[in-house]
């Protein structure tokens, strides 16, 4: 699988590439800034995912990512910006352009693991039961609580944001998404990772139902619970 990391900088870049390593085995490849990296995909490189900074020359990541979504074969292809700069325009403009995901530097494994984890389906409730070590009517229990702890969470959440906690809602957002991430759901752990990166109510609310739609999808596998 190959992964494409974009960044002017050097050191950045291999620190970057070293965290991507860290996570699995995929063919790493590096642009040197944006406009080398539109050079590869226009002559054809077709990567599984796209991790580029924000603030380049030449080409900035923003840039980039307007080609891409605007090239009828890349338009899909998943693509992750990355940057020092946290506030509420920054991500706004990034959600409004299509980023698929918002890693905020300094980068550390937990953020970028859910976007590659995303590449993949969910883990088979099975799957996941067996790397746990647990049998289903435990998994069943697990997610249970997970729901639960959903649920509760959108209150919580709401408050903080309204009293300008971002602390606070980036530490519940963490733990569920870390919660997701055990229990196989990729996709929502992609999600809450996403909106832990831009803490922005619209963007949380989505991650919120795109999580619980993926704990309802792996109970209703695992069949009814018992009474």
């Amino acid at each position: 699988m190959k992964v494409l990391v974009v960044d002017d900088d050097v050191v950045s870049r291999m620190m970057l590439m070293h965290l991507v390593d860290s996570c699995g085995r995929y063919e790493i490849l590096e642009a040197e800034d944006g406009a080398d990296a539109w050079r590869q995909l226009e002559g054809g490189l077709r990567p599984a995912i796209v991790f580029c900074d924000l603030r380049m020359p030449h080409l900035s990541g923003t840039e980039l990512l307007a080609r891409v979504r605007a090239h009828p074969a890349l338009a899909q292809l998943p693509f992750v910006l990355v940057s020092a700069a946290n506030d509420a325009a920054t991500m706004g403009e990034a959600e409004a352009l299509g980023a698929t995901g918002y890693v905020v530097k300094p980068f550390r494994v937990e953020g970028l693991r859910p976007h590659l984890m995303a590449l993949e389906s969910d883990e088979a409730p099975a799957a996941s039961a067996q790397r746990l070590g647990i049998d289903a009517a435990r998994l069943a229990l697990y997610l249970g609580g997970l729901e639960r702890q959903l649920l509760e969470a959108a209150g919580a959440i709401d408050a903080a944001l309204a009293a300008g906690d971002t602390a606070a809602v980036s530490e519940r957002l963490r733990r569920l998404r870390e919660g997701c991430a055990t229990l196989g759901l990729r996709s929502a752990a992609t999600a809450l990772a996403r909106a832990e990166a831009a803490p922005q109510a619209s963007i949380i609310s989505r991650a919120l139902d795109a999580a619980r739609e993926a704990v309802a999808a792996q109970a209703a596998l695992l069949g009814p619970r018992p009474a």
